[in-house]
């Protein structure tokens, strides 16, 4: 039988935190198949599977940083919740920015957590593993 790939969404434009993210994962011991996007008018046509995206698998998982060019990560969060299709993917927000506003904000707007990014990589590698076992080994996710 076949291990199942667990699809992840990464939306994030800073490719410094693109690299961290891709190396973290080299560690996992699960089949992880990571998709980046660097603005969010990409997130949602890659969601959507529009265009160049047509033949994308669906993501298990959302990693969506805030601050994005074009449509930032608040805009995507609120349009991906309203829709019936894709609302039930979660969504972890993976951030700078630590403001009480920005936390309220995007919980309001149906985010599943808020992390914000830490410094260095042996922290980024620790929160980027974490995030992976919790959401693909301790959550039922839909299928």
């Amino acid at each position: 039988m076949t291990e199942k790939i667990a699809e992840i969404l990464l939306v994030e434009d800073d490719e410094g935190d693109v690299d961290l993210i891709k190396e973290a994962l080299k560690e996992s011991k699960l089949h992880i198949r990571l998709n980046v996007v660097d603005d969010g008018e990409k997130a949602m046509a890659c969601l959507r599977r529009q265009g160049e995206y047509s033949g994308i698998s669906r993501p298990d998982l959302i990693l969506l940083d805030l601050n994005l060019p074009k449509k930032d990560g608040r805009e995507v969060l609120r349009e991906l919740k309203g829709d019936s299709a894709l609302r039930c993917i979660p969504v972890v927000v993976l951030t700078t920015s630590d403001a009480d506003t920005d936390v309220r904000n995007v919980y309001d707007l149906g985010a599943n957590c808020y992390v914000t990014k830490p410094v260095g990589f042996a922290q980024f590698s620790r929160i980027v593993q974490a995030i992976e076992d919790f959401w693909f080994t301790v959550v039922k996710l839909p299928t």
